[in-house]
C-alpha cells in the first residue's frame, strides 16, 4: 500500500481528477494549501508600483492511498494532466510514501481490503 500526496495548480484540479478517474482511482481526499517552491511566489502591483511579495501560493494537495498496481497509474495520470504546455516552475509535486496500516472504520477490514479496488 501507497500514499501518494500530491501538490499542484488549482486550475489543473479538474484534469488532474479527470485522468485519475479513468484509471479507476476515486477515492482521494482533497485540500486548499498554500506553499511556494521554486517559483519563490509573485511581487503584486497596484497602479503600477510593487506594493508587496506574496510567497505562498494557492495550490491543491491530494492525498490517495492505493494498493500498490495503481501506484504507477495514479502517478502517470496526475504528471500527465498537471503538466502545463510549455512547462513552467510550479507546476506540482508528487510524493510517494509508504502506507503502514488502513483499516475501514465501517467495517473492521484492514489494509489493502480497507483501500478498495
Amino acid at each position: 500500500m501507497k500514499m501518494i500526496v500530491a501538490i499542484i495548480r488549482p486550475d489543473k484540479f479538474e484534469a488532474v481528477q479527470a485522468a485519475l478517474v479513468a484509471h479507476n482511482i476515486y477515492l482521494m481526499t482533497v485540500s486548499d494549501v498554500r506553499g511556494c517552491g521554486t517559483q519563490k511566489g509573485f511581487a503584486e502591483q497596484f497602479r503600477g508600483s510593487k506594493i508587496g511579495l506574496i510567497r505562498l501560493l494557492p495550490k491543491v494537495k491530494l492525498e490517495i492511498a492505493v494498493n500498490e498496481e495503481f501506484v504507477k497509474p495514479a502517478v502517470e495520470a496526475i504528471m500527465a494532466a498537471a503538466k502545463s504546455e510549455p512547462s513552467q516552475l510550479g507546476d506540482g509535486k508528487i510524493f510517494v510514501l509508504s502506507l503502514e496500516a488502513c483499516y475501514r472504520v465501517r467495517t473492521g477490514e484492514e489494509g489493502g481490503l480497507a483501500i478498495g479496488p
